[in-house]
């Protein structure tokens, strides 16, 4: 197998020239967990994606939200796992030469959830005021931006009507700032919140939700407008032909917490992109 595994932030990604390019595959992703659980989750992804496109894959965890943006941008990587919100700065930053292949079947009705301490008296977003509160990665559409974005339509203000404001920079390290009482309350992907309860790595009857968000498009896999049409397609075909009867495709799509892929296109994330316009994030 040629997958191989390195590890560096987005200023030591290598030069490679066109052709190599072509005979490797570079994918990264937004570091919504840790690096271990990354290579975890897409390990069997980038092994099938090999097969599929019979190509060297290499996948290298990033240290940061904008690096998994910059590297995409410059062309440094091929393939990105982006959350919608990284896609939109992708998109933006690259002067519309950011292409969304696919998105999980999840992705379309997506949400966030706010948890807290069962006995902390937080059971509705106004109790959260003059509390110390965690968001994930600011650059996290989950963890930032979609949750922002419903506290002032409820007419709080996180930067005056909270004690604290803290980002975790991942997911995980959101629950676990909730669960050692770092924070008040804080807000995450759900379906990070539903494998930690699926796990047991956390006790709901400690830490529970008491908000959900309306849901928004989210997550999906991109690539730079200048990689080869045919390329394109391909990618995008293997992401569409995994197939939850075919057991090995069924582990895939488990450790991505996806049903299904199916196609995607810019348009799904113009809604939200108006909303971190108005929320000032971009």
């Amino acid at each position: 197998m040629f997958l191989s595994f390195v590890y560096f932030g987005v200023m030591a990604f290598s030069f490679m020239t066109h052709a190599q390019a072509q005979t490797t595959l570079r994918v990264t992703t937004i570091p919504e967990e840790a690096a271990t659980e990354q290579v975890r989750k897409f390990t069997p992804l980038a092994t099938y994606l090999e097969s599929q496109l019979g190509m060297k894959v290499q996948f290298t965890p990033v240290t940061d939200y904008p690096a998994a943006v910059e590297s995409l941008v410059n062309k440094k990587v091929d393939l990105v796992w982006f959350g919608g919100f990284t896609y939109v700065q992708a998109k933006l930053r690259s002067g519309g030469k950011v292409v969304p292949l696919a998105q999980r079947e999840e992705d379309t009705k997506f949400q966030s959830v706010f948890i807290a301490k069962t006995d902390s008296g937080i059971k509705t977003l106004n109790d959260m005021k003059g509390k110390q509160v965690s968001f994930g990665s600011q650059s996290s559409t989950s963890g930032h931006a979609m949750p922002r974005g419903v506290l002032v339509q409820a007419g709080i203000n996180p930067e005056k009507d909270f004690k604290r404001i803290a980002y975790s920079g991942a997911h995980d390290a959101t629950i676990a700032s909730v669960v050692s009482g770092k924070v008040d309350a804080a807000a995450l992907d759900i379906t990070v919140w539903k494998k930690f309860v699926t796990e047991n790595k956390v006790d709901t009857k400690d830490v529970n939700v008491f908000f959900t968000t309306p849901t928004f498009f989210n997550y999906n896999w991109s690539v730079h407008a200048d990689m080869p049409v045919a390329l394109q397609e391909k990618i995008k075909a293997a992401l569409l032909a995994l197939n939850p009867a075919n057991p090995e495709h069924a582990e895939i799509l488990r450790l991505n917490r996806a049903t299904r892929y199916i196609e995607t296109k810019p348009e799904n994330y113009k809604e939200l992109e108006a909303a971190a316009r108005n929320l000032g994030l971009l």
